[in-house]
Order: C-alpha cells, then structure tokens, then sequence
C-alpha cells in the first residue's frame, strides 16, 4: 500500500508536531506553577480588542486549523485513502464507534447535570499527540495502520465540529448566519466558475469568519466550510486546494497548535487539585477518553468487518485496532477546546478542572497506547 505523497508530508509534520506539543505543554504547566504563575497567566488573559489573547488564538488561528483539517479531509476523500469506500469504511466505522461510546460513558454518568453538555469531551482525536506517539515507533508501524489512525483522526475531528455546530451554539443571530452563507454560497459560484486564483476565497473566508463569529455559530466552523469551496481541481501541484493546504502544514503544526497548546495549558493546579477528579464530570472524561475510546473503536470497525461493509487490512490484527484505539483517546487539543464551548457559562473552575482530566486521559492513553503498540507490533518492517 502506496502513501501519497501529501499524506507523508501531513503524517510527518503531525509527527514532528505532536512532539513539540508534549514539550510546550511540560513547559506550560510548569510556568503556570512557578513563580511566575500571576504574570503568566495574566499575559494570557491580556485584552486586545474587547477579547484576551486566548480568545484570540481559540477563535481565529483555531480556524486556520480547521481549513487545514478540511483541506485534507477533502483530499482523502477525492484522492487519497478515503476515495474507495472499502478502504473509507473502517475508519469511518472505528470514528463512529470511537464518537458514540464514549459520549455515552460520559452521558452515563453526567445525563441531567449541569455538566451534561460535556458529552463531546471525549469525542475527539488529537491527530498531533496520536501520531506523534505512534512515530515513536519506527519502522515497525505498518502503512495500513498510520492511514487508519490518521483517517479516523481526521474523522473524529469532523464529527466533533459538527458536535461544535449542533450543541455549543447558545443563541443565533439569523442576519449574521445568512449573510455568512451568502458569502459561503458566493465562493461555491465562483468554485464552479473555475476561478482558481486564492484571493477572492481568502478575502470572502475572512468575511464568513467574522459574521460567523458575530452569529452565535463557532466562528472555527468556517475554517472546514471553506475547505470544500476552495478549488480542488485535479489535486496537482498547481491546483489552488493543493497550494494553501501545503503552506499550511508547518504553521499549523508548528506554531497554531502549539500556541494553542501553551495558552490553554497555563492551569493553575493548587493542592487540592485531586478534588476535582470525584466529579461525574470528570470521572466521565477519563473513562470515556481511556476506556470508550478504544472499546468503542474497536467494537464498531469489528462490527463492520462482521457485517462485511469493510475489510480488515492483511498487514493488522485486531490487537493493533485496539492499540490503535487507545491512541485515538488522546484527546488533548480538540477535547481543551470543546471544553472551553461546553463550560463557558458553568466557571473557570469546571473548565480547570476539565482541563486536568484530558490531560491525565491523555497521558495514559498515550503511554499505554504506545507499550501496548510495541509489544504488539514486534517486527520492524524491513525497507
């Protein structure tokens, strides 16, 4: 099985990535716990323009992300490893799983609480961390099993945006939306024109990002819309999809997320931290990023082998799946953010709180992701 060549530059700038982002996040924590910790986390809380710096980051360069996110996921699915639906089918079912079960933990525990609207926390995939770690591996990691974890990913994050879209938007403002749309609508014509100069789709995405910001609808989800408007023509180096995606790679990878990564980790943690990890809340983080993650990935990609909607890759065992699965419960960057829509009206204290929980579950799905992988995938495969 061939990679393409703009899969190997997303899986290796993700790797390099998910890295830095362990290293910025150490030092985060640790600068929000040293002497320094008021100044630090007042710098973040610095106002510019009516919002803080971190409002900033979550609400603007996060869109940037999120056209990433949608550029690839578009590439995928008109060239790449989810253009054939047989190959489509098992990440598709393994993100699915990976989505519902957990959600269902969660809601288990949480359902009719204040803290119910968490249930999209342990949704998510961090595709930085999670192949990140699964670089570490080396030549043992089979094709098969990179282009699964990075598709299912790819797809967690999808059905957490849509989670982003459905639940977490409080109140519409119907005239901003319209008007967003209508640019949305605008840029879809001149798609189909075949207006393949990146100028007007980055002028009109500036403009759909601020009526949607000013719409009550995540302002991040244009980052996605846009994607699918920008012209994906054959997917050559030429093409205008092409372009922006692989510009995009290094800042995102480099600088976005791990921006991201060190405004949203400056948490105070006191002595009474472990208070915290009692609640049904957090409790339902955990279990559902540690436990339903995996559980739930590999139950519904079995689920569709047996049902003969997907196959099973020659190269992987089921073994491998539930590694794989325990990988996808790093839920660190999408899981923070959904965090910050899902409590900004429940306190501070229940985003912290929510915050140190991630970062436990994604500790230990990463470090029991990676020894379950090397024990299981004991050969180093042979170039």
């Amino acid at each position: 099985m061939k990679l393409t060549k703009t899969f190997k530059a997303f899986f290796k700038s993700e790797k390099a990535g998910g890295l830095l982002l362990l290293f910025v996040t150490i030092f985060s924590l640790c600068l929000a716990n040293s002497p320094f910790q008021t100044e630090y986390i007042a710098f973040w809380e610095t106002q510019l323009g009516h919002h803080s710096i971190t409002h900033w980051i979550n609400d603007g360069l996060m869109t940037i992300f999120f056209l990433l996110i949608g550029l690839e996921l578009e590439r995928e699915i008109y060239q790449g490893e989810l253009s054939s639906i047989r190959n489509a089918a098992m990440p598709i079912f393994g993100a699915l799983g990976g989505m519902v079960v957990p959600a269902g933990i969660f809601l288990a525990l949480n359902f009719g609480t204040i803290t119910q609207n968490g249930a999209g926390i342990p949704m998510a995939t961090d595709i930085a961390f999670a192949i990140g770690i699964l670089s570490l591996l080396g030549n043992r990691v089979p094709t098969s099993l990179k282009v699964f974890l990075t598709a299912l990913a790819v797809i967690d994050d999808l059905g957490a945006i849509i989670v982003i879209a459905l639940f977490y938007t409080a109140t519409i403002a119907f005239v901003n939306l319209f008007i967003a749309l209508g640019i949305l609508g605008s840029l879809f014509i001149l798609n189909r024109m075949k207006v393949h100069s990146l100028f007007p789709y980055l002028i009109g995405g500036v403009a759909m990002w601020y009526f949607m910001l000013n719409s009550g609808v995540h302002a991040t989800i244009t980052g996605v819309l846009l994607a699918f408007v920008i012209p994906f023509g054959d997917g050559g180096k030429k093409t205008s999809s092409y372009k922006i995606q692989h510009f995009l790679h290094k800042p995102v990878a480099f600088f976005i997320l791990p921006l991201f990564a060190i405004a949203n980790t400056c948490i105070a943690i006191d002595s009474n931290w472990h208070e915290g990890l009692n609640h049904p809340n957090t409790i339902g983080i955990i279990l559902g990023l540690v436990i339903g993650k995996p559980l739930g990935i590999w139950l519904f990609s079995f689920l569709g082998v047996s049902l003969g909607i997907c196959v099973l890759p020659k190269d992987l065992q089921w073994k491998t799946i539930i590694g794989a699965g325990i990988l996808g419960g790093i839920g660190f960057t999408m899981s923070i953010f959904i965090t910050l829509l899902a409590f900004k009206n429940d306190g501070e204290e229940v985003i912290t709180y929510s915050k140190i929980a991630i970062l436990i579950a994604s500790f230990i799905a990463g470090t029991v992701g990676f020894f379950w992988l090397k024990h299981t995938l004991k050969t180093p495969i042979k170039k």
